[in-house]
């Protein structure tokens, strides 16, 4: 058990920015230490489940636009969580404060800074963060998911250190089973997400793809789609009319467990589906979501599609017809399914719980991660 008392964690706004929090509360809980959530109102929707002792929230903003005005407002809004921030340091004393990306970390850790508490960030994406990147020189330590983040050189990267992703429980125990590809003439399963961003897109070109490919390999497939509630019932008559069998539902509360199943997987790029699909270790074609903050998507694709993880396909180079062919000549050759699986799963992180757990507690010592004192 640590000596230390507590941590605060700094989340808010989107689920990837909380879910990595929620997995470090969880693993330094069973380690001892409190943990106190400091959050802004969005937050709140995540809020009831996570595992602190106290969830507080303070005022926050993310700039919209560079006019004066919004400027303006932005920075009034940063400055009265900030206020607000150093109150509730000063009441909860923590022995750091460690936040996950997204304007709501923004008042907290300079709050932090000002008091003398040790400071430190985690960047779930290949390319670090607007809010990551203002907070980058305050902190006293990074905690970066890829091997190489984008905006992360000289001083920065000197107190980076690469912890991975954390995961949920049910990721890591779905990533204890082996990948085994489709056998000549047995099912092909394939599993299609998008999150509630990016799902019409594949509602749109997926099953007309399906239905493009050769009879012999369209009777085969298992599919398992994920669609907004407005595109399902068109969504599944598309499949019942090409006769392939499909389950299509708005959400799947066993996702890491049909990924597991599944001999590819078509998705977006997000830093937790990138973590996931890496932990479990399955072959996937990744597209990026367009128009993303700093190409954040992108990167994450091609960093995984250079170590041999994944195909990264641009939403704007991708036709139903250029799906089918892809997916043609992957079905057809399962030596690359399980080739790619391998690299997926050599690429994953299934640790960086445990990773970013000690680097907290590191920290909250006065250590870096490698042992040293902090300045």
């Amino acid at each position: 058990m640590s000596g230390i008392q507590s941590i605060m964690l700094a989340a808010g706004g989107t689920g990837g920015h909380l879910f990595p929090a929620f997995a470090l509360a969880e693993e330094l809980g069973r380690r001892g230490v409190a943990i106190d959530l400091i959050t802004d109102m969005r937050g709140d929707r995540y809020g009831g489940g996570f595992p602190a002792r106290k969830i507080y929230q303070v005022p926050s903003a993310t700039l919209a636009s560079r006019a004066p005005r919004d400027v303006a407002k932005t920075v009034l809004t940063l400055a009265r969580g900030t206020s607000a921030a150093l109150r509730l340091l000063g009441q909860a004393k923590p022995h750091a404060v460690i936040g996950f990306g997204g304007y709501p970390t923004y008042p907290p850790l300079v709050a932090a800074r000002l008091r003398g508490i040790p400071t430190a960030i985690h960047e779930q994406n290949a390319v670090l963060g607007r809010a990551n990147k203002m907070l980058a020189k305050r902190v006293n330590a990074i905690a970066t998911s890829f091997e190489r983040t984008k905006f992360l050189d000289g001083a920065l990267a000197a107190k980076a250190v690469l912890t991975g992703n954390p995961v949920r429980k049910a990721v890591l125990d779905a990533a204890a089973i082996g990948f085994l590809p489709p056998l000549p003439d047995s099912p092909i399963r394939i599993l299609i997400f998008g999150g509630s961003q990016g799902a019409r897109f594949f509602s749109d070109i997926v099953p007309l793809a399906l239905f493009a490919l050769p009879d012999g390999l369209r009777k085969r497939l298992r599919v398992v789609q994920q669609a907004r509630e407005e595109d399902i019932e068109r969504v599944q008559t598309a499949y019942r009319e090409s006769g392939i069998d499909a389950d299509v539902a708005p959400f799947f509360s066993d996702l890491p467990a049909r990924m597991a199943d599944a001999h590819l997987v078509i998705g977006r790029a997000g830093a937790s589906t990138v973590a996931e699909v890496t932990a479990i270790g399955r072959p996937s074609i990744l597209v990026p979501l367009p128009h993303a903050l700093d190409n954040d998507q992108l990167n994450n694709a091609r960093r995984l599609e250079e170590a041999g993880g994944a195909w990264c396909i641009e939403q704007r180079n991708l036709s139903p017809e250029r799906l089918a062919d892809e997916l043609e000549r992957l079905l057809k050759s399962p030596d690359t399914l399980a080739a790619t699986a391998k690299a997926a799963k050599n690429a994953g992180r299934p640790d960086a719980v445990r990773n970013l757990a000690d680097f907290a507690l590191a920290l909250a010592e006065g250590r870096r991660p490698g042992g040293n004192r902090t300045s």
